[in-house]
Formats: structure tokens, sequence, C-alpha cells
């Protein structure tokens, strides 16, 4: 896959499995900055027209 351009950066494509579920890749400079892990448990809940994704809290 080639390099996007930096203006670019931040568009990231949905697909969508087999199973039904949706997928997105998200940029690792994120992942390292947030240090979340592979595996790592996650809440998503959605405001207005916005999904957020935070931390699993117990």
């Amino acid at each position: 896959m080639a390099r996007r351009k930096l203006n670019e950066r931040d568009v990231r494509k949905l697909s969508k499995t087999k199973r039904g579920s949706y997928t997105i890749t998200l940029p690792i400079e994120a992942m390292r900055d947030l240090r979340w892990r592979d595996k790592q448990k996650l809440t998503v809940r959605r405001s207005g027209s916005k999904i957020i994704i935070e931390d699993w809290k117990k």
C-alpha cells in the first residue's frame, strides 16, 4: 500500500468483514499516543453523529 499524502493522513476507509462486522484502521501514532495494545477492551458509544471509542473502565 502506498503512503498517504500529509493532507490525507486522517482519511481512513471503512471495511466490512465476511461475518458482517465493520473495521477501520487507525494510525499507529494514535495507538502509541493512547498506549492502546492488541486485544485491549474498549467501549464504543454514539454521541449525536459521532462515534466515541474509549478505554474500557471496570
